[in-house]
């Protein structure tokens, strides 16, 4: 994701510093222009603004606090913006931090996939000030397509949060309608042309269908090399029950998506798209 998305900033002709711990995504970058740091606090010490795309609330964290921290190497009056997907707790501990430490800080989960990142087309859901919110919008805006300021901070990975919760329901869903429909007789393209402008419509199914032929940018037309990870659906998962549990939340569709994508991982397809989900409704 952070790979693309600093493309997109550099072909707008700002100039970016990158660290990453892969040698390979740090070569591409450098090939498409970026300049290359030797460290995240390196990288910050360069920059007025700063953007992280990290797997995990751990890994933000480790990037971020601390003597050798990002949020230390910072320029005063800097502005972080966390593209990750991470815990709520997590996003609003950092934003406190930065604000301390004199630094801006918004929590900017993105929807949309390495495709929207590709294509400039992510939705970001942001949480932070409205004036460090404004501030970063001209920046997300040359990464996205749609930029919508959530709330204070943390409230951008609560919306990422319920957002993928039921993304993860509803393709589910989607793959049990097309599982059955093999059982009964039903081709998937009929289908798709029947549901997909019939009551049962779906962006799962009319824009990642997770059958191949109907939609052919969707991942099941790769042997579903992900677009999105089904390890990462399931850390969304995760964090979406833990959510929940805090704010006493009952969420028993969320709870069974996520006992079947633990499940389906566990058999070997973290690395597989999420809408590979299918294979296991089909008994695969």
């Amino acid at each position: 994701m952070g790979g693309p998305m600093a493309r997109n900033l550099l072909k707008a002709g700002a100039p970016v510093h990158v660290f990453d711990l892969s040698a390979e995504a740090v070569q591409a970058a450098q090939a498409a222009g970026a300049h290359v740091a030797a460290s995240p606090a390196a990288a910050a010490a360069q920059a007025d603004v700063v953007v992280t795309m990290l797997p995990a609330g751990k890994h933000v964290r480790a990037v971020l606090e601390g003597e050798g921290g990002v949020i230390r190497a910072a320029r005063p009056g800097s502005l972080l913006i966390d593209c990750s997907t991470i815990d709520v707790d997590t996003a609003r501990l950092l934003a406190a931090q930065a604000e301390a430490a004199g630094v801006a800080m918004v929590d900017a989960p993105v929807s949309g996939g390495v495709a929207g990142a590709t294509n400039a087309t992510l939705t970001f859901m942001v949480g932070g000030p409205e004036a460090a919110v404004e501030r970063a919008r001209p920046l997300l805006a040359l990464m996205g397509k749609t930029i919508v300021h959530a709330g204070d901070a943390g409230t951008g990975q609560a919306a990422k949060i319920c957002n993928n919760m039921l993304l993860a329901i509803s393709m589910i869903g989607t793959c049990e309608a097309f599982a059955l429909a093999k059982r009964l007789g039903l081709d998937a393209q009929k289908l798709f042309d029947i549901s997909s402008k019939a009551s049962g419509q779906c962006w799962s199914m009319t824009s990642y269908c997770p059958v191949p032929g109907p939609v052919p940018t969707s991942p099941a037309n790769r042997d579903y090399a992900p677009g999105f990870a089904a390890a990462m659906m399931l850390k969304d998962l995760r964090l979406a029950r833990e959510a929940a549990a805090a704010a006493d939340a009952p969420i028993p569709l969320g709870a069974a998506a996520e006992a079947l994508y633990s499940l389906f991982c566990a058999q070997g397809n973290s690395g597989l798209d999420f809408s590979a989900i299918i294979r296991m409704m089909e008994g695969a």
